[in-house]
């Protein structure tokens, strides 16, 4: 699997976010984005995810073979703390959709997958009623444990207490082998194992 970025640059008006970034992600591996707050971070991650354009440049996908950018949702899963989640329904209910989009990784089920966030007694509750760090338990779920190739993290261990990073740590080292991660963070903790660093500061 492969990312491969052309001179990508985003602007917002006048302003660069970032430019001119020439890299390949080649998977399986683990890859970190740095850089503080504001940098750019968030916007670099949903360019790769497809879920906004470059200003410039040209972002291409290749996994068993060459994939259209429009595509490119079945194959990746993502999560950030800005990220919508349906505080309507219930985990239980939030999990079927999505997962009715996505096949789950082997040996996973919704009950299954419900157990290991370990939020199975408030499964049948709305998730708006969840505080912010059991929604972002849900989300890291719906993202590492969906089978596909390609897993984006942008500042996973927002909202998290210790229990939470611990629990993270765990899905990352049992569930994303054999898969092309990337991390944005500015956080050890949330790219400790990530074998490749690349700042953002450094396409300004």
């Amino acid at each position: 699997m492969k990312i491969s970025l052309d001179n990508i640059s985003k602007r917002f008006q006048r302003h660069w976010i970032f430019k001119d970034i020439s890299y390949t992600f080649n998977g399986p591996n683990t890859y970190a984005i740095l850089g503080p707050n504001g940098s750019g971070k968030s916007t670099f991650m949903r360019v790769i995810a497809g879920m906004q354009s470059a200003s410039k440049g040209k972002v291409s996908y290749e996994l068993s073979n060459n994939v259209q950018p429009n595509k490119i949702f079945n194959h990746i899963s993502f999560t950030a703390p800005g990220q919508e989640i349906v505080e309507e329904m219930t985990m239980k209910e939030f999990l079927e959709f999505h997962f009715s989009f996505k096949k789950p990784i082997s040996g996973l089920s919704i009950a299954s997958i419900i157990e290991l966030t370990g939020l199975g007694n408030t499964a049948l509750k709305p998730i708006g009623e969840y505080s912010s760090g059991m929604k972002q338990r849900v989300k890291l779920a719906q993202a590492i444990f969906s089978d596909t190739p390609i897993l984006l993290l942008d500042e996973p261990c927002t909202n998290l207490d210790q229990a939470g990073v611990e629990q993270y740590r765990e899905w990352i080292e049992k569930y994303t082998a054999n898969r092309l991660v990337i991390v944005a963070s500015n956080d050890v903790r949330e790219y400790y194992f990530c074998k490749e660093h690349i700042s953002i500061a450094d396409y300004k």
